[in-house]
């Protein structure tokens, strides 16, 4: 698959539409949706985080879907343009970006994957960019009460966070996104994928951030959400089994301990200054 730094100088058009693809189950079904059903003219963007093991196998497996798309559906050869990828580590996340998530983090802990999204986006001037946010998704539970649906200009229906709410965490984080699959889960995704035709290409998809021996680890958290929403059967059975324990006798000491740690930092450091917004 062809790629490319970030630059904004090349062109796009309302039409098109911005897709974080990482290779995984939600971004490809999203991917062949514009592709296959939409025939929308796709700009797939990839953020490279060298501190997680399965960058190399995930931009492999954007390649390998790209490749078998050109070759069963040649129509996709226009449709899907060149992979835009940008570094994590080049990306400075503003003050009030850091202090969004810091108070969100407070009810509900997320990845620091967002703060580095949208501050990549307010760096890029990218609006719309579609997240694969569905059912049974931390995130999808934090906005349930924020958002509304909108028409893209590609012609399908989305969902995205009430300009209404801007000055909240939830839009500071969240305003620049679309979330097409905002009500559907991984068994849904299945299902739509089967019913289409599209199995065999989703079963390329990878998911886990630190793979052993090439498999999934079972450990990582896509892989306890892979298994917990539905499809264990793609993490292979040992360590389903070895899974199994760290999620009943490991996992549930992870919240409670890591609330401990930001607690426990917050007594020796000051947190993030809250932004001045102006009056």
């Amino acid at each position: 698959m062809r790629s490319t730094r970030v630059n904004n100088d090349l062109h796009e058009d309302a039409r098109s539409v911005k897709l974080l693809w990482t290779g995984g189950w939600d971004s490809t079904f999203r991917l062949l949706q514009l592709l296959l059903r939409d025939r929308a003219r796709v700009i797939p963007y990839y953020l490279e985080d060298r501190t997680r093991p399965s960058t190399d196998t995930e931009i492999d497996t954007m390649a390998r879907i790209a490749q078998r798309l050109n070759e069963e559906f040649p129509h996709t050869r226009e449709l899907l343009q060149p992979l835009r990828r940008a570094a994590v580590a080049d990306i400075v996340v503003d003050d009030d970006i850091a202090f969004a998530l810091s108070k969100i983090r407070r009810r509900s802990f997320i990845g620091s994957q967002y703060a580095w999204l949208p501050a990549f986006c307010r760096d890029h001037t990218l609006d719309g960019m579609e997240l694969g946010v569905h059912v049974d998704d931390k995130v999808q539970a934090l906005l349930r009460g924020f958002v509304v649906e909108v028409d893209h200009p590609a012609g399908f229906r989305s969902v995205r966070v009430d300009p209404a709410r801007i000055g909240t965490p939830e839009h500071t984080l969240f305003g620049a996104f679309g979330f097409p699959l905002f009500h559907v889960d991984k068994r849904g995704i299945e299902r739509e994928s089967r019913a289409a035709g599209w199995d065999g290409i989703m079963e390329m998809t990878w998911f886990c951030h630190r793979p052993v021996r090439g498999k999934p680890c079972g450990l990582c958290a896509p892989c306890v959400y892979t298994i917990e929403e539905g499809l264990a059967r793609r993490v292979p059975w040992p360590r389903r089994v070895l899974s199994f324990f760290y999620r009943r006798f490991v996992l549930p000491w992870k919240g409670p301990l890591r609330q401990l740690r930001l607690v426990t930092r917050g007594t020796r450091e000051r947190p993030p200054p809250e932004p001045d917004l102006g009056a």
